[in-house]
């Protein structure tokens, strides 16, 4: 057995997987571009069995291929890691929730702009009947990621080589399939490599202003469970929206204490979007790096970003409210004096479970920052085993509401958040890093 504390039956999403059923586009008499004629792209290489942000990472950037490419994007099921997931069940099969319970958007099926001709998603359920055989290109990517293989290639090069490849196929359909050959263990389009690296970055004009950013939206599951949890951000005074009066930290334990070992002794760069260049805080590696190996100093300073004290942690609260209130517009109703003093509540998204080590956080930041209400993860309660299910994106959208955010920059759920946060048009000056 494997997985979570939660002994009770977990959820089936059955609403949810029935409501993709019954996307109007999986018609297939529709009119060319969509229906029986239409072009699609699945990538039966997407990661599976990952943590949730590992995953969104990359369908996100899949669903802006098949967009650049002209052709329906095929979503699949979110599958679990196992270890993660909230409920205790077998090791197989995995665990798996519909993409539309998670994220709402293009991406899950939603429409694109009105004058866009991209048809719209479809679920891997339906790429059959869309697709026969004799429709479909069967794409290995060991063929196309020759060449663009490894850690040197630019991102958007890469991106290029895929939009020429879908766009040239002279097959309706396109079936991405891993390393037929298995000589790939990162068969993906868009790989650790790439999304680990700062070579992604070369992709962020095209990518933020892409309708699969723009038009992504929170799922309904996850706005209810916001919704249920709002009034513990409602101290310590009612506001119509706490959110701007909020401060979200993301602050990773547990597994953390080992990976940022691993990290440091790999000399391993923050993380996706984290490494955009007009963020305040930037990470530069420390000299001393050989293969596998760092010095005590540099391990050192690794530790105090990833895994910070409750030191270094108030000091950072401190600094980073005092940098947005005297990063102010100047407009009436965004002066200094308007900001000043408005933080004054904080949500701690964590996976420590510790209760002496809770307590302690709280109590050290309710005497020493200025704020007067903290509500973790562990507070959250919520209305219904579905919304358990999508608990880490609830988390997520806290932090993509709050007024500041400060996160961990080896960390692919906090370069999501910033994602999101930049998109919605958060000031670059909000978003922090350890």
């Amino acid at each position: 057995m494997t997985g979570g504390s939660l002994r009770t039956p977990p959820p089936k999403y059955e609403a949810w997987t029935e409501a993709e059923r019954m996307l109007p586009q999986h018609n297939l008499d529709l009119p060319y571009p969509e229906g029986r004629t239409g072009k699609y792209v699945k990538f039966s290489n997407q990661i599976k069995a990952l943590g949730w942000n590992n995953v969104f990472n990359e369908i996100l950037l899949c669903n802006h291929l098949a967009w650049r490419s002209g052709r329906g994007y095929v979503f699949q099921d979110y599958v679990w890691k196992p270890e993660y997931y909230p409920w205790r069940i077998k090791s197989w099969p995995w665990p798996h929730t519909p993409l539309s319970a998670l994220i709402s958007g293009p991406i899950s099926g939603s429409p694109w702009d009105a004058n866009d001709p991209t048809p719209r998603s479809i679920s891997e359920e339906m790429f059959d009947k869309f697709c026969p055989p004799e429709d479909t290109e069967i794409i290995d990517t060991d063929v196309i990621k020759e060449g663009i293989r490894g850690d040197m290639t630019d991102g958007k090069i890469i991106m290029e080589k895929w939009v020429k490849t879908l766009k040239e196929s002279p097959k309706r359909c396109v079936d991405v399939k891993p390393s037929l050959s298995g000589k790939d263990g990162y068969a993906q389009t868009f790989d650790l490599w790439l999304i680990g690296s700062d070579r992604l970055i070369s992709l962020w004009p095209e990518f933020s202003t892409s309708p699969v950013s723009t038009r992504m939206y929170t799922s309904p599951l996850v706005s209810a469970g916001v919704a249920y949890n709002e009034h513990l951000l409602q101290s310590p005074h009612p506001s119509p929206d706490p959110y701007t009066h909020t401060i979200a930290l993301h602050l990773r334990r547990g597994d953390y204490s080992s990976a940022c070992l691993g990290l440091a002794n790999w000399n391993s760069t923050f993380y996706g979007w984290n490494l955009l260049p007009l963020l305040p805080d930037k990470f530069l590696n420390p000299p001393g790096y050989t293969w596998g190996h760092n010095t005590p100093e540099n391990v050192k300073y690794y530790l105090t970003h990833c895994l910070p004290s409750l030191e270094y942690i108030i000091s950072k609260i401190k600094v980073s409210i005092h940098d947005w209130e005297v990063n102010a517009s100047g407009v009436k109703g965004d002066e200094v004096d308007d900001r000043r003093g408005k933080i004054d509540r904080m949500y701690v998204m964590t996976n420590d479970a510790g209760e002496e080590s809770m307590r302690e956080f709280r109590e050290a930041v309710l005497r020493e920052t200025g704020i007067r209400n903290v509500v973790t993860t562990g507070d959250m309660k919520f209305e219904n085993d579905e919304q358990i299910g999508v608990g880490m994106v609830v988390d997520m959208d806290i932090g993509r509401r709050a007024a500041i955010f400060i996160g961990n920059g080896w960390s692919s759920l906090t370069s999501n958040v910033v994602h999101r946060r930049l998109v919605d048009g958060k000031e670059w000056m909000s978003n922090r890093f350890w």
